[in-house]
């Protein structure tokens, strides 16, 4: 009975500690846009600032999937795909993103 239960003790262990942290493992990634003034869009680019190419414009609502951030200057930027067409990836400011 003892090691039934030290094996299951065991287990549970190692489970915990080769268990991915929930963030990367795409847990609690989803974010969405919001604050963008109306009549304008957050442009996602191609690289963290503004002199990096616009490669969509994303209104208020829309759902994206965090990847991972960076400090650029004063502004933190934030690599995203976009919930329903991951294939397109970006960067965006954090500064209009919320987690959902």
């Amino acid at each position: 009975m003892r090691g039934f239960v030290f094996k299951a003790l065991a287990l549970g262990f190692l489970a915990a500690a080769i268990q991915p942290d929930p963030a990367a493992a795409g847990w609690r990634d989803r974010y969405e846009v919001y604050g963008v003034e109306e009549g304008d869009m957050l442009k996602m680019r191609g690289g963290p600032g503004i002199g990096f190419d616009v490669y969509v414009g994303l209104p208020n609502g829309t759902v994206v999937r965090l990847i991972e951030c960076t400090q650029t200057g004063g502004t933190r930027w934030c690599k995203v795909s976009l919930d329903r067409a991951r294939s397109l990836k970006g960067w965006v400011s954090w500064a209009y993103l919320r987690e959902i």
